[in-house]
């Protein structure tokens, strides 16, 4: 069981108990696969076995993700950040073309 205030760190982090134990018990039956039956249908099984568990791990924490309403208020905060940096290039550059748009009025109305 986790402590509180404690981070984990490993290679099984995130990797529940119940699914280290399968992948323990898969490792088991593919040695003893192995030893038993033909080389060709060990193999079968275990990469058979090891696709199960592959599939387990990554489908245990599907339901553990941002939502998509919280991914777009955190891109929308990202976005709201970054143009208020970037405020003064803008308005540089709003300055640049009207005063561009203005020269191409001036000269076609010259014409």
């Amino acid at each position: 069981m986790q402590r509180p205030g404690v981070p984990r760190a490993g290679i099984l982090d995130g990797v529940s108990r119940w699914l280290a134990v399968w992948g323990a018990i898969w490792l088991a039956g593919s040695v003893g696969a192995f030893l038993v039956l033909d080389p060709i249908l060990a193999s079968f099984i275990a990469i058979f076995g090891l696709c199960l568990w592959g599939v387990a791990v990554l489908a245990s924490n599907w339901d553990q993700h941002s939502s998509f309403e919280q991914r777009e208020r955190d891109r929308a905060r990202r976005r709201a950040e970054r143009r208020e940096r970037t405020k003064d290039a803008r308005a540089r550059d709003r300055a640049r073309w009207e005063a561009h748009q203005q020269r191409k009025a001036d000269r076609s109305a010259g014409r």
